[in-house]
């Protein structure tokens, strides 16, 4: 396993990236800058997806560990991402109904890496993320996962609701965590199933939220009014984990 690699600097190094197939999950140019050696850069990022953005001088000096960024940073992936189908395929050969956690937005790398160890702990077979506006595969992340990274597969996908949408052809339905919904110990949260969990302030989007089947609340008798994403997601995990076993 590599939790090192996690920031590229210099054009030399973010373009050898490029072309030996490390995943980038973000890459950071100085604003205004277009020679031969930029543009050769931007164009491997725009091949592969990657997200772009064009910043000041002083924001790559602070971001910059060597000094020498010439220009460019890189964030690679601290690990590799797998595909959806991956995750089918791993429900597939342990005979079991898929059971997979989709995430709108966490932006917190150390919530991930709790997600990601919940998830292997409550026998989900993958963990499914958006490109954009959410955090990647870190060195942070894999720690706080506590090792469950190198077992349970992540995907990052550019599209959620389309991603969605194609596994509904798959058999699954979809239950979103939401303050306002139907108390979890009163619905069917079995088959194949996808847990869909919120960013940490805004919670799940209206565009995901209306993609989902059903809206799943956790009863809470405290004096403030939510819990912490990594948390609600254990809560409802191992809801449908009794559920399941109760089968």
């Amino acid at each position: 396993m590599r939790y090192e690699e996690l920031t590229i600097e210099g054009r030399n190094a973010v373009t050898e990236a490029f072309r030996s197939g490390k995943t980038i999950d973000k890459l950071f140019i100085l604003d205004g800058c277009q020679d031969g050696p930029i543009r050769t850069i931007v164009r491997e990022a725009k091949k592969g997806d990657v997200i772009i953005q064009y910043v000041a001088k002083e924001r790559l000096d602070q971001m910059s560990t060597t000094g020498k960024h010439q220009g460019v940073i890189a964030y690679a992936a601290a690990y590799e991402y797998a595909e959806v189908e991956d995750i089918l395929q791993a429900a597939k050969e342990k005979g079991e109904a898929p059971f997979i956690v989709l995430l709108d937005g966490i932006e917190d790398p150390h919530n991930l890496g709790a997600i990601i160890r919940t998830a292997n702990l409550a026998g989900a077979h993958g963990v499914i993320i958006p490109k954009r506006r959410a955090v990647g595969l870190t060195a942070t992340v894999a720690r706080a996962s506590a090792g469950a990274i190198n077992y349970t597969p992540v995907a990052k996908v550019t599209n959620l609701t389309a991603t969605m949408e194609e596994l509904k052809k798959e058999g699954l339905w979809f239950v979103c965590a939401a303050m306002d919904g139907e108390v979890m110990y009163r619905q069917k949260l079995t088959g194949p199933i996808g847990l869909v969990i919120g960013n940490e302030g805004e919670g799940v989007s209206r565009l995901v939220r209306e993609n989902c089947d059903f809206t799943a609340s956790i009863p809470m008798h405290g004096d403030i009014d939510s819990l912490n994403a990594s948390v609600a997601m254990g809560v409802l995990a191992f809801e449908i984990v009794r559920q399941r076993m109760a089968q």
